[in-house]
């Protein structure tokens, strides 16, 4: 029966029915046909969402809204214009930098596209810069948003598979920061060998000065919110709760651009994105309870390990399946449907979760870049008023260095963990 579930929501899924009906129907089917009582729809959609961790990902969203419309995003990408402008590439430098900054705060990649994109596109296009590669660097580039603290995706990834979730997101902080960098080598490359425009000068120490001084405040919410968490001060769902206070404390006192309205569009913009994300988590926690029952993860755990024991084969297995689910499935349904499944077999091989962790929400951002999901891919698109096949030429070099992150955070166990064993 479990098989034939599986089968169903892939049916539902292909013939275009929207993800949460494709999950929700044939658990209701199940329930119906095993003669279970349909209060236990209610019970276990509840139970999913009964979940302290969760709380940070409406927080973690409302913030990273905040931001755009009390005028942070603008402060952060005119300091990162000062700081970088000058490398070869000029605002496609300060475009990955400011990903890095604003990553820090909003948590995931499509805030980071629908914030900062629109800015940095426009403001590369009056530099000269065509518009497939403004739209191409900042797609690639929004792929750090769930990777570096907060991310919404780890949060749920740890939530799903009770891992702790504070170790997930420090692991990210150094796959994070090798991204960036190849990123900007990239950039700097392509700008050399096309002849980019950049900054004519360095800037004076006076202008830098005068360019951090407004988004110091800003630059402050990510140091908070680590530190926080590697001193014990706060979980990340507290952390969460602290960010966005923080945020309204300067967007209110410090910036003064904060109004009512800003406060309630954000909310009301929060209100839309959390919804979304939780009814997926409602009905995904249904249908995995029901691929439990149905004893599914046990048998793929015996099928997996008859094909390897071995680590590296294991997660090499992982990567190919994360990279062709994220290509299809967006990476709160791919994380509560397959993670379950996939992850206890690794883990009993010897797998690290963390690292796991990692790997897996990598690929699935990945999956914002492939089509024919792609959903980075279609909001740059339209943010940058390119056809789809411009954009993906314009990304094809961008993908190398995603690629060669992706290889260093595999096979480099050691390099993830770093910052999580200081908390063991």
């Amino acid at each position: 029966m479990g098989i034939v579930l599986i089968l169903l929501f892939l049916a539902l899924f292909v013939l275009g029915f929207p993800v949460v009906y494709s999950i929700l129907l044939p658990a209701i089917l199940y329930v119906l046909i095993e003669g279970l009582p349909l209060g236990l729809l209610t019970q276990r959609i509840t139970y999913a969402l009964d979940s302290f961790p969760l709380v940070a990902v409406p927080l973690f969203i409302f913030v990273g809204n905040l931001m755009n419309l009390a005028g942070v995003t603008d402060r952060i990408f005119r300091f990162a214009d000062t700081l970088v402008g000058r490398i070869p590439g000029g605002l496609a430098q300060v475009n990955i930098f400011s990903s890095l900054i604003f990553s820090g705060m909003s948590g995931a990649a499509l805030a980071d596209v629908g914030g900062l994109g629109k800015i940095e596109i426009e403001a590369m296009k009056k530099r000269g810069f065509d518009a497939p590669f403004s739209a191409a660097v900042t797609a690639s580039s929004a792929v750090v948003g769930p990777i570096f603290p907060p991310s919404i995706p780890l949060i749920v990834y740890g939530s799903v598979t009770s891992v702790s979730i504070i170790q997930l997101l420090v692991a990210g902080i150094i796959p994070a920061l090798i991204c960036i960098v190849l990123l900007m080598i990239t950039a700097a490359i392509i700008a050399i060998r096309k002849d980019m425009p950049r900054s004519e000068r360095w800037s004076t120490p006076r202008e830098m000065s005068a360019s951090l001084v407004p988004a110091l405040p800003a630059l402050f919410a990510p140091i908070l919110m680590i530190a926080g968490m590697l001193l014990g001060l706060f979980t990340p769902t507290e952390a969460a709760a602290v960010t966005a206070i923080y945020v309204i404390a300067i967007s209110g006192l410090i910036y003064r651009e904060l109004t009512l309205d800003h406060l309630w569009n954000a909310m009301l913009q929060t209100l839309r994105s959390t919804s979304a994300i939780l009814i997926i988590v409602a009905v995904a926690s249904l249908f995995g309870w029901i691929l439990a029952v149905e004893q599914i993860p046990q048998d793929f755990s015996a099928f997996i390990l008859q094909i390897s024991q071995d680590p590296m084969i294991l997660l090499l297995i992982a990567n190919l399946i994360f990279f062709v689910v994220g290509m299809f499935l967006d990476s709160t349904t791919a994380t509560l449907l397959v993670v379950p499944v996939i992850a206890p077999p690794m883990v009993m091989a010897g797998i690290d979760p963390v690292h796991l962790g990692i790997v897996v929400i990598f690929n699935l951002m990945l999956g914002l870049l492939t089509p024919p999901m792609g959903l980075s891919l279609f909001l740059v698109s339209s943010i940058a008023q390119v056809s789809l096949r411009q954009l993906l030429k314009a990304l094809a070099p961008f993908y190398v260095p995603l690629l060669l992150t992706l290889g260093i955070i595999t096979f480099a166990e050691d390099l993830v963990l770093l910052l999580p064993s200081l908390l063991r």
